[in-house]
């Protein structure tokens, strides 16, 4: 935890900090020193580039680009510091300076990239010969033109004022969205007094919601909207009427009306990032992003989506029609809810597949997980765990591990952030406090909301939490073995539709003998989970694919609806969702939910008019994993090539470049029906 102390003149954010690895000090950093810091670091920031921009020789990749990629190292530090912790362990004061901040690193961002001098010696450098450069240096000269065009650098003096004020507006609008979210989310919470009303749940959901009514000294039983809370309570929870309220209070979050309604603020969004793609030249948002993707265009993007959508719907279907006759005939439920469909699916998939998710939750203590994950990651790639307690995190029950590469030499530090707490937005993800280059190790964390610890039993994870953490390591392992020269080139900075790639083909482990036999042992006997559960397991995964497809998309078309080029005027967000997602819906509308009003991955995160990546990275994780299964899910000459041209790569190359140089051909588009079982059904 950040403790606040009485201010002093020399802030430890603008030194060298003298700790282990160079890591964050977070228990003696100051919270009234981010601005006056983050003022200074912009003002040093800017006189370095102003020396850039008066230096008297030519302009050149050596004197130009490479000295700008290394200014403002210490600002980027201090800015990733302060949005992270507002991410995992924010409060109203970290909050106001996050509030601050936004428009003043915008601003700085501007004055950067709308510095005539500076984007002259850059134009420069762009259109000279570029023989004598790497493919790395030549890849990062065209994304710094490529950003400096993309943030004004062509416009005139009165559309470079418009274009700053949009982007001061949109940096405080995206902050106020996720803040509302977050509170609409921790307002809410029910309470049980009745026993009977907890028939169906979980014994760890139940102990877990007493310990949360002991500890906001409540009578009973508390759930909340909180992942670990919310989750088993829709999946297990027989009184109807309850799931019902608990499903409404989620979809209403940022849709109230109280002072956390988003809808005001999704409309100056969108009208700004439309205005802002207009200055620059662009028919859309969507136009202005997909520049810079691998699906290249909307037309692309929306033909994927149909492509996939008319292959899958008539499976989505036929599991629906499955899923209502199941619910009248084992349940009694005539007509299904939006609150009925993760209980009925459930206790169909337990009907079919005879799997109880509490049995499996056994198997699946976290610590365990995590060593298992270290492991594999070791068969893999080399690399070894080491737990340093010494080291200061932000959250007492965050851990800190060294990272070391087969030769012994430290690779990273990577922090880990499990359980769920106030403070703490929901979700999962991967971040960076300090990114990799030429003589320097990144800094890495990924950030869980799984089933904390009870006084009984350790934290146990459900297998989508298994799947989830596999997924954010997939992420952290993207950051880890990153090995580049220029941090704008390492890591995760890759085109938006790629980076779902290491993630997502991580995923995969969960689901084989192999992997599973190295950590899946029941937490009390250690007895291995048996073949016959790791192949009802694998069954299972197929279970719902259609709709699970068909729901992913549909949070797809929404996106590019609300940045592409036909979107119109529209006067509620609610009406706009009804008619986006007519066709693609099972249940009735709810009046008072809106999906938009809490959509953070697109009107907080950066995957407005990119949500389609997901599908997209799941094409090329399957075509991908399909190598491994070939040649062995463990074999050395594949998890090297990935590492050497994917992991280790970042974004100094195209990514369907480094993607066919691991493959040696293109994705197949038909890998993912293949896995998910439709190309089975459809043939």
């Amino acid at each position: 935890m950040i403790h606040l102390k009485n201010n002093i003149l020399n802030s430890i954010l603008q030194d060298k900090f003298n700790t282990p690895f160079n890591s964050i000090p977070f228990n003696k950093i100051i919270l009234s020193e981010f601005i006056p810091s983050i003022k200074s670091e912009i003002k040093k920031t800017l006189k370095v580039i102003k020396s850039i921009c008066y230096q008297s020789y030519e302009a050149s990749f050596e004197n130009t680009i490479e000295p700008l990629s290394l200014c403002g190292e210490q600002l980027e530090l201090i800015s990733s510091i302060l949005f992270n912790i507002n991410s995992a362990e924010t409060n109203l004061e970290i909050q106001k300076i996050t509030q601050e901040a936004a428009p003043l690193l915008t601003k700085f961002n501007n004055d950067v990239r709308l510095n005539k001098k500076l984007f002259l010696r850059i134009q420069k450098i762009n259109a000279a010969d570029k023989s004598h450069l790497t493919q790395e240096q030549i890849t990062l000269l065209k994304k710094e033109y490529k950003s400096f065009v993309r943030n004004g650098a062509l416009l005139n003096d009165e559309e470079k004022k418009i274009l700053r004020l949009l982007d001061q507006k949109m940096a405080t609008l995206s902050l106020n969205f996720g803040v509302n979210v977050l509170s609409d989310t921790q307002s809410f919470n029910l309470q049980i007094t009745d026993k009977k009303n907890l028939n169906g749940l979980p014994n760890s959901s139940i102990e877990l919601a007493m310990e949360t009514a002991k500890s906001l000294k409540k009578n009973g039983w508390v759930f909340t909207l909180d992942y670990p809370s919310y989750i088993p309570f829709m999946k297990y929870c027989q009184n109807r009427s309850l799931r019902k309220k608990m499903s409404i209070a989620f979809g209403k979050r940022g849709f109230k009306k109280n002072k956390n309604n988003n809808e005001k603020i999704i409309f100056q969004i969108i009208r700004y990032r439309k205005e802002r793609a207009f200055l620059l030249g662009y028919k859309s948002h969507a136009e202005f992003i997909l520049e810079e993707r691998m699906a290249k265009s909307e037309k692309n993007v929306i033909s994927f989506l149909d492509d996939l959508k008319q292959k899958t719907l008539p499976f989505a279907k036929k599991e629906w029609n499955d899923l209502v006759e199941f619910s009248k005939n084992k349940l009694k439920i005539q007509n299904i809810q939006k609150w009925d469909i993760v209980f009925v699916s459930e206790r169909m998939r337990e009907s079919l597949f005879k799997i109880d998710d509490e049995f499996l939750k056994s198997y699946f203590p976290l610590e365990q997980v995590l060593k298992g994950v270290f492991e594999i990651t070791k068969k893999l790639y080399g690399l070894k765990f080491k737990l340093n307690k010494i080291i200061e995190t932000y959250h007492e029950t965050v851990s800190c591990y060294e990272v070391y590469n087969e030769k012994e030499h430290f690779y990273a530090l990577l922090y880990t952030d499990f359980h769920p707490r106030p403070g703490k937005r929901s979700g999962a993800w991967m971040t960076s406090f300090l990114p990799q280059k030429n003589k320097q190790r990144p800094h890495v964390s990924i950030v869980c909301n799984f089933s904390p610890p009870t006084e009984k039993k350790p934290s146990l994870l459900s297998f989508q939490e298994v799947t989830t953490l596999f997924h954010e390591f997939g992420h952290a392992l993207h950051g880890i073995l990153a090995n580049t020269n220029y941090s704008a080139l390492s890591g995760t900075s890759v085109f938006w539709d790629f980076v779902e790639l290491p993630s997502q083909i991580m995923e995969n482990w969960c689901y084989q003998s192999d992997a599973l036999n190295i950590f899946a042992k029941h937490y009390k006997t250690q007895e291995l989970i048996s073949e016959e559960t790791i192949e009802k397991i694998k069954n299972a995964a197929y279970f719902q694919k259609g709709l699970e497809t068909i729901r992913q998309l549909s949070y797809s078309y929404l996106d590019i609806s609300l940045h592409g080029k036909s979107f119109e005027k529209i006067n509620s967000i609610k009406n706009h969702e009804i008619k986006v997602l007519s066709d693609l819906s099972f249940t009735p509308d709810v009046y008072n939910n809106c999906i938009s009003t809490s959509f953070s991955h697109i009107f907080q995160g950066g995957y407005s008019a990119g949500y389609y990546s997901y599908k997209w990275a799941e094409v090329l994780d399957a075509d991908a994993f399909e190598l491994f299964l070939e040649k062995g899910i463990f074999d050395k000459k594949t998890a090297k090539s990935f590492h050497d041209n994917i992991l280790s790569m970042g974004g100094t190359n195209h990514p369907m470049k480094l993607y066919e140089k691991f493959r040696g051909k293109p994705p197949d588009p038909n890998a993912l029906l293949k896995r998910s079982g439709l190309l089975m059904k459809q043939e």
